[in-house]
């Protein structure tokens, strides 16, 4: 895993390579992987590495990219916008996709 990439997509593109390939989403009650159907509470997931990124022309345009394990073995990615919980995400959702 790279420390550091120019941009989102060679961040995913390189990622999905290591076998980061599932893609996940945010929703009321954890993080979804929609090809399984399946919902990870938070203590079920492992933020292995996440990485930033800024829009170039407007600052609103940030984002961040999760790399998350779950405990039953998926890898995959996760993209939110730089610290724009939105729905009902639980706390300790919220506590785990924290950027420390």
């Amino acid at each position: 895993m790279e420390k550091s990439y120019t941009s989102l997509s060679v961040a995913i593109e390189n990622l999905k390579k290591e076998g980061y390939t599932e893609d996940f989403n945010l929703c009321d009650a954890g993080v979804e992987n929609k090809s399984k159907k399946k919902v990870h509470k938070a203590e079920e997931l492992e933020v292995v590495k996440h990485y930033r990124f800024e829009g170039m022309t407007n600052p609103g345009d940030n984002s961040v990219l999760y790399v998350i394990e779950t405990s039953d073995g998926d890898k995959g990615l996760l993209v939110d916008a730089y610290g724009a919980y939105s729905g009902n995400v639980s706390k300790e959702l919220i506590e785990k996709l924290r950027i420390k």
